[in-house]
């Protein structure tokens, strides 16, 4: 192959391969995530293909479950209605039920490496909460 076709042959794999490099990282939230790595054990267990909380978990700082659109905590559990990703920030908006009330909640995230976070709380520069997501257990 040569000339004209050549080029448009070379084009049509590059430029798909331009699109791609050029749309921004989306964060992956999927796992459980800690305030402490070292108590991942403490915190989450498997309870045959579920992955839950111990009975203890909220002792060691507790922890929350992404799983899709679902964010699971020992006694919450939100489902994400709207994502935002910014670069290594991520803006959720999620609806979120207990046993006692439903309420909307917006949670602000800054990814620092593939495996630790850290919750924003705007209008409070200086609080942030980081977490780190757990091996697999």
């Amino acid at each position: 192959m040569n000339g004209p076709k050549a080029i448009a042959f070379c084009a049509a794999l590059l430029v798909p391969l331009a699109v791609m490099a050029g749309r921004a990282h989306a964060v992956e939230l999927n796992g459980a995530w800690v305030g402490d790595p070292d108590n991942c054990a403490k915190v989450f267990v498997r309870k045959g293909s579920q992955l839950g909380f111990t009975d203890m978990s909220d002792v060691y700082g507790g922890g929350f479950i992404v799983d899709g659109d679902q964010i699971i905590g020992k006694f919450a559990r939100c489902r994400i209605k709207a994502r935002k990703d910014s670069g290594p920030n991520v803006n959720l908006l999620a609806s979120c039920a207990t046993d006692m009330m439903l309420s909307n909640v917006q949670f602000s995230l800054k990814e620092l490496d593939a495996n630790s976070l850290a919750r924003l709380f705007p209008g409070m520069e200086d609080m942030e909460i980081h977490y780190h997501r757990c091996p697999a257990p």
